[in-house]
Order: structure tokens, then sequence, then C-alpha cells
């Protein structure tokens, strides 16, 4: 039974785990009322989200609050992005929020999401298929409203700033039901014309209502697949539309969009006349170093004694060719005693005085051999008549020479050595040293040591 039983805080901790790997639960939307709101001293809010059989508590913590773009107030109508989890110490489950938006939009804002979402996956906002702003843009496209404020501030700027750049306004409706086909247009009819160097599309601030055909799906795409660099200047700085984001750049403002497409006149002017007097510094110090370098010519030797500068350097020339003949007869002795040496090496080398070489060496060896082989033989034969001397010391002949005979068993062949090896009417061999007697035994007597007849 022990087995089953877990603690609180085990059994509270299983459970948050099974909702960590909910498929649902960490990121899911929910809509409700607001109650109980409280927002701690640290920027944290406390609420309760409640709709007519339930509630839940929840929490967003100030890293997710702070951009909010409207305060929460109890009783209002939400909709709110979370995660659903455990409060470990209560052992009670809760939301915490990350994105709250007033539920009167909140369709579109979940729309919003998803279309971003996807777009994002496909790769759209990535920064590597972003094109570069030109710099010093000709002829410029803006696509807006012809009526709005936004449109006068963009052309009030471009001309305030960049002049010279030749503008053309494409109007477009942004906004109603209408706006995404009538913007689709004027950014296509831009781009097919392939005479503007950057495009500024957008419009001024308003609600999400109002800015939502720069979230159209198709004005999106129309703006990624757009081979001129486009800028978006759509809202106020705090306003973002997905075409903010697959744009070339985005502009906080459409006055924003004016100033990131062209620069400033005053910029460049001040530019031009520093660079101006810069070279103008820079020209004046080197006509003066090139001045100088005249002076020091014209006061120099050559230009004071040009006869005998050159007299001069004649006899210079004079010594340099005596001193080049010299070096090349030292050249041409020592090639010439380079070629003795090396033909010398060559005859040396040629094949007969080879074998002349290898023929007096085997001659020599040859003497050296038969000198060593004389001694090896001479040490050999010294070395035999020692062994021989010694061996004939060792001879039984030897003994056999001086009286002594050396008997055997006829049958066995065996040497005789004791009176117990033998007995009568037995024939034996005996040898002297010229010659054999064969024996019959007629009788034995056995010999007693000194020593024992000594002890009897």
């Amino acid at each position: 039974m022990s087995e089953s039983i877990v603690s609180v805080s085990e059994l509270t901790r299983y459970i948050k785990g099974l909702l960590e790997t909910d498929k649902l639960l960490p990121d899911v939307w929910i809509r409700g009322e607001l109650s109980n709101f409280k927002q701690h001293s640290r920027g944290h809010m406390y609420f309760s989200v409640k709709d007519e059989n339930s509630r839940i508590q929840a929490v967003m913590f100030a890293g997710h609050n702070r951009y909010l773009a409207f305060k929460p107030e109890n009783g209002m109508k939400v909709l709110i992005r979370g995660e659903v989890n455990v409060y470990e110490p209560y052992g009670q489950y809760q939301l915490y929020a990350k994105e709250m938006q007033p539920d009167g939009i909140g369709n579109l804002y979940l729309a919003y999401e998803k279309l971003k979402e996807t777009l994002e996956e496909e790769g759209l906002f990535s920064d590597e298929r972003k094109k570069p702003i030109p710099i010093y843009p000709k002829r410029i496209a803006v696509v807006t409203s012809p009526t709005g404020a936004a449109v006068r501030d963009i052309l009030t700027t471009l001309k305030r700033r960049y002049p010279i750049a030749q503008i053309t306004l494409l109007p477009a409706l942004v906004q109603g039901d209408q706006a995404p086909a009538s913007i689709v247009r004027a950014i296509m009819q831009a781009d097919a014309a392939g005479v503007f160097d950057v495009l500024i599309a957008g419009r001024g601030g308003g609600s999400i209502e109002e800015l939502w055909a720069f979230n159209d799906e198709q004005v999106v795409r129309t703006i990624a697949d757009a081979n001129v660099p486009i800028i978006s200047a759509v809202g106020h700085e705090t306003d973002f539309t997905i075409s903010d984001f697959v744009s070339d750049l985005r502009a906080p403002t459409p006055t924003a969009a004016a100033e990131l497409a062209v620069p400033n006149r005053l910029d460049l002017l001040h530019r031009t006349l520093t660079q101006k007097q810069r070279l103008l510094v820079s020209m004046r110090e080197r006509v003066k170093q090139e001045r100088r370098q005249l002076d020091r010519l014209q006061k120099s030797y050559a230009f004071k004694y040009p006869a005998q500068l050159i007299r001069q350097k004649e006899q210079e020339l004079d010594t340099r060719m005596d001193q080049l003949k010299r070096s090349m007869n030292r050249l041409v002795e020592k090639k010439k005693g380079q070629q003795e040496q090396l033909a010398k090496s060559v005859l040396l080398a040629h094949p007969k005085e080879r074998i002349k070489q290898m023929q007096e060496k085997l001659a020599r060896h040859e003497l050296s051999l038969k000198r060593e082989t004389k001694q090896i033989v001479a040490k050999k034969q010294q070395r035999f008549q020692n062994s021989l001397q010694q061996l004939q010391l060792l001879s039984p002949l030897q003994v056999m020479s001086r009286g002594y005979s050396l008997a055997y068993q006829q049958i066995t062949g065996e040497l005789i050595k004791s009176v117990e090896q033998a007995e009568p009417d037995e024939v034996l061999e005996l040898q002297v040293t010229d010659g054999t007697y064969f024996c019959q035994i007629t009788g034995k007597e056995k010999k007693i040591p000194r020593s024992e007849s000594h002890g009897e």
C-alpha cells in the first residue's frame, strides 16, 4: 500500500507535468470578463477571467503587460493568449497571460496572428530576402490615399529633404473592403513600370480595423513579390501590420518613411562643403610640397652646371665599364675553371677509366685475399699439428707401444677391465700394436687391493 502513497508536493508536481505536456494548454486563447483586477507595484497584473459558469485565476507579468495598448479594468471583455499551468505553493491551476486584447477586435487579432505565423514559416520575414534601399533615389513612387494627411507629410518631407527626386503618386484606397485590391493594383503598376528606385506604401494612424488592409494576405504577398524596394509606413510608431514585417524597410510613421527614403539635402550640402574644404586644403598643401620640390631641383647642381655634371657622369660611366669588364673577365676565368673541373670529372667517370680503377682494386683485393688465405691455412695447420700431438699422447696405441695390450670379448667386443667380465674357456681378443691375439682363458685370479690386505 505504501507504494501508492505520494506527498502533496509530488502530486502537485505530477499534475504540473501533465499540464505542461498537453498539446493545447501551453498556448491557448480564451475569451472572458476581467474581475478582481489588481496591478502590483512591481508591474505584475493579477486578476480573474470569468464567464457565466466558471472563472480562472490569472497573472500577467510586467515583461508581457508593458506592451498593452489599453488599460485593463474590471468588467472588461477581453481575449487572452497564455499558458495554463499549476502554481505549486497553492496547488491550483491558473492562466499565465502573455497577450491581451479587447474582445471587440479579438477575431481580427486571431486572424492577424495566424497569417503572421504562416508567412513567417514561409520565410517572407527573413532579412536575407530584403532588398537594400538606394541611397540616392531618382524616382520615388508613393502608394497611399491622395486625400489623407499621410500623403501631405510624405510629399512635404521628400521635397524638403531631396527636391531633385521625381515623385509619382499612385492613388489607392487604404481603408474599407475595396482597399486591398486597390493597394495591390497600385503596387503592381509601379513594379511593372520598372522606373522607380523605391516605393513608399502606407497611411496615417487609426484603429486595427482601419489599418486592416495592410494585413491582407494579397497585399502582403504583392509587397513580398515586388522587384522595387518597398518602405512600409502604416500608422503610428506603436502600430504594426504584417506589411511592416514583409517590406524591405519598416518606418514608424509616413514622415519617417520619407526621411528613410531620401537623404537630407542640407546634410549633403554640408558634407559637400566639408569635402570641398578638405580638398582645397589638400590641394594647397600638395602645391606647396611640389613647389618646394621644384625649388630644390632648381637649386640642385644638375641645373646649375649641366655640362660639368655630364662630364662627371661620363667619367663614372668609364669607371663602371672598367669594373664591368674586370668582373666579366673574372667570371669567364671562373667558368673556365669550373669547365675544366667538370671535364676532369667526366674523364674520371668514363667507363674505361672506371674499369681500370676496378681492375686495380680487384688486383689489390686478390693479393690481400691470398695473404689472408695463407695465414689462415698456416694457423689451421699449426692447430692440426697441436691436436694431432695431443691425440697421439692420448691414443691407446701409444700406450701399447710401450708394452701394453687391450683385451676385448670376442662376442660383444666389450673392453675387459675386470676379472669379473670373463670366465675360463672364453676366447678373448688381445690387441697389441701390430695385431691381435685370440686367447682362451685357462684360469683367473682376482687381485686383492693393498688397502684391503692391510686391513686384514
